[in-house]
């Protein structure tokens, strides 16, 4: 199995290692998607309009919907580059959601659809399986451009399995096809299907079942999985990275992309949880409070836990957590795909990057405010930053891969 070369040097060159992890969501997704087109936008203001944000991340991690746009920004296409520009993301939202999550067309279908998901998924996945297969097609994990961490549930182990660019070196069962492993990580329990298949690795052939559901299981925020997954590569001694101790931890840089919460008003209470039986978890306040209570609490943990860490070590600025917590009614949802609503979660993204930078107050949960500073450009600044250090490593390299971008060499030879 030989792995794709990354657009990227390796960190080893370099100052930093640079991860860009993006939450669970569904339809919300649409948020980050619009982030994320702002940033690699910077970039190509910076280094030319042929960069593409797999030639600056080492790691891309994704939850769920943030494991698809991962797949879609690191799967190559025939010439070797990124299948999705950033800035396709948010027209493929609004292209595919809508049949993803066909919505109820009268209040009888509504009720309809509801009784049919006290039986079965809400939605058959049938469209989303055949649109991962057809974009990503033969594509496997080994095969991304830069180092991806999709983290998944495997309901028959009742353990997480962390599809890994790191730990499919030394375990080649893991190297399933991206279409596989995106229908996995976004199969959320009551509302997809989960997902059954096997890979077959190894010299000796080992075939491995897979039976996943959403990743969100596990790790909505999969941020701290992909530091947990460079890590374990740091100290097996991999010549890609610098020699770092646990407080060098400062030489990580974390973009972390939310997709949204309701932080800002009583979604439940415990006085009406406290009648719920399995039926009111299942399907109270227009959603599912099961999933809400264990993909926010996710998510949280893990920014409390960074926040804390970086905090701790001295670099707080090297962690970049950007998330709204003000969406209420259809805008929190995951699943209401109308052509109104999608448009309206864009207008989120965009009105998200005018917000002040916030941090989480690890007593509240609520996202507060710690600059005058926007996220628009907080984001200019880390485009700088990735500018930079994806230019010391091509100059400190041995080797030089970038001879598909004549505009970037130029660059290096004003540098140098």
């Amino acid at each position: 199995m030989e792995r794709t070369k990354s657009l990227l040097q390796a960190p080893t060159y370099g100052n930093l290692i640079t991860i860009l992890s993006i939450d669970g969501g569904g339809i919300r997704g649409v948020i980050p998607g619009t982030i994320l087109c702002f940033l690699e936008s910077e970039l190509q203001r910076l280094d030319g309009e042929n960069v593409r944000l797999a030639d600056y991340f080492d790691v891309m991690a994704g939850t769920s919907t943030g494991g698809l746009v991962t797949a879609m920004l690191t799967a190559p296409d025939d010439n070797n580059r990124p299948l999705f520009a950033a800035k396709d993301i948010k027209q493929f939202y609004l292209d595919h959601c809508p049949n993803i999550f066909p919505q109820a067309s009268s209040l009888f279908n509504h009720g309809r659809k509801i009784l049919k998901s006290l039986e079965g998924p809400k939605y058959d996945g049938e469209y989303l399986h055949n649109l991962a297969k057809e974009k990503l097609g033969s594509t496997r994990l080994h095969q991304t451009l830069t180092n991806i961490v999709i983290p998944t549930f495997d309901i028959k182990r009742m353990q997480p399995t962390i599809f890994s660019s790191y730990e499919v070196k030394r375990t080649p069962s893991l190297d399933a096809l991206l279409s596989d492993i995106c229908i996995g990580t976004s199969a959320a329990p009551t509302y997809l299907p989960a997902h059954h298949f096997k890979t077959k690795g190894g010299d000796n052939g080992e075939v491995r079942e897979f039976h996943l559901v959403d990743g969100g299981v596990a790790a909505n925020n999969p941020a701290l999985a992909a530091i947990s997954e460079v890590s374990k590569e740091i100290y097996s001694g991999s010549p890609d990275f610098f020699p770092i101790k646990p407080t060098d931890y400062y030489r990580f840089l974390v973009l972390s992309l939310g997709t949204g919460t309701t932080k800002c008003e009583e979604k439940y209470s415990a006085e009406s949880a406290a009648k719920w039986g399995i039926l009111g978890w299942l399907t109270s306040g227009g959603s599912t409070p099961l999933i809400d209570v264990f993909t926010h609490a996710s998510a949280d943990m893990v920014d409390f836990h960074l926040s804390t860490v970086f905090k701790a070590l001295h670099c707080e600025e090297n962690y970049i957590r950007i998330q709204d917590d003000t969406l209420i009614g259809d805008l929190a949802s995951v699943d209401i795909a109308t052509q109104e609503n999608l448009e309206k979660l864009v207008i989120t993204g965009e009105d998200l990057l005018k917000k002040p930078v916030t941090k989480v107050n690890l007593a509240t949960g609520i996202c507060e405010p710690i600059s005058h500073h926007t996220n628009e450009e907080i984001l200019k600044r880390l485009a700088e930053i990735l500018s930079k250090e994806r230019r010391l490593r091509d100059i400190r390299s041995p080797h030089n891969k970038h001879d598909h971008d004549d505009g970037h060499k130029r660059v290096l030879e004003n540098l140098v």
